[in-house]
């Protein structure tokens, strides 16, 4: 008789020619080397129940920003082992600023650009380009709904087509190769199966916590909370001024995604309680 399945809070990210895998208490990552598999282990920062920073809603946004910052340091470590990754010499830039400011801060300085260059480009792409191009029909669709309709529905064309872009280039296929194996693992451990090769590979590759599930989430979440928040931005509208008025609906969806990141994350949470298939398409 097979074993009842559990449910986890496991989650994890692909490497370059490895996975990290995120656990209650610790993070492991583990990359293929020329000499094998190099695995290495960190213990978590753990925040008591207590802290603000735990409660429903508010652990959203902190765990999401949390796990970018710890998603870039666990890429360029992968980096660092993976054999694939040519060596390059450092600009004159880097050894400058690792003179000034030290080899950790320098470290940190590179994560901190990254996961604010990787958030810019996000928001940019996902959040200003639909609504450019939602604007274009103010003038034939009065209902504020259909409009932020209509702009999830490019957001998500557009997040679509991005994926299927990157998935053509060759080294994101092996990226998502990893990142299927990642989504196997977890899938074997929750069916309480022994952790072997043979156990994960009849294991399936869809994940109901996977982070593509968690952004359609934020992608639909996003319309409902632009929505409901849309008669106080107006009132902030300058009249006959369409530029500054474009510009106060950014900024004020851009101070929204905490909220609809926080109230994503408390959906995913309850599904990874159940066993809904529903978001298994978007894995």
């Amino acid at each position: 008789m097979a074993k009842e399945t559990f449910k986890t809070m496991i989650g994890g990210q692909a490497l370059i020619e490895g996975i990290m895998m995120r656990g209650p208490k610790k993070d492991a990552i583990v990359v293929r080397t020329p000499g094998g598999l190099q695995t290495e282990i960190m213990d978590r920062k753990i925040r008591p129940k207590t802290s603000p920073l735990s409660w429903p809603f508010l652990r959203g946004p902190v765990n999401f920003f949390d796990a970018q910052v710890t998603g870039v340091k666990a890429l360029m470590r992968s980096a660092d082992l993976s054999p694939e990754m040519e060596e390059e010499e450092p600009s004159k830039l880097d050894l400058w600023l690792e003179k000034k400011l030290g080899s950790e801060k320098f470290q940190q300085g590179v994560i901190g650009f990254s996961v604010f260059l990787g958030l810019a480009m996000s928001i940019g792409l996902f959040f200003l380009l639909p609504m450019i191009v939602s604007s274009f029909f103010d003038k034939w669709i009065p209902s504020t709904l259909v409009l932020h309709l209509l702009e999830g529905i490019v957001r998500m064309i557009i997040f679509m087509a991005y994926m299927v872009l990157v998935s053509r280039m060759q080294e994101m296929k092996r990226l998502f190769a990893y990142h299927g194996a990642e989504h196997k693992t977890i899938t074997c451990y929750e069916e309480g199966k022994e952790l072997t090769i043979e156990n994960v590979r009849e294991c399936s590759r869809v994940h109901d916590r996977c982070g593509t599930t968690f952004l359609f989430l934020v992608m639909i979440i996003s319309i409902l909370v632009f929505s409901l928040a849309n008669p106080l931005v107006v009132k902030l509208y300058i009249q006959d001024n369409d530029k500054i008025n474009g510009i106060i609906r950014f900024v004020a969806k851009v101070l929204l995604l905490p909220v609809v990141a926080g109230v994503s994350y408390e959906i995913l949470r309850l599904l990874a309680k159940t066993q809904n298939k529903f978001f298994y398409f978007f894995s």
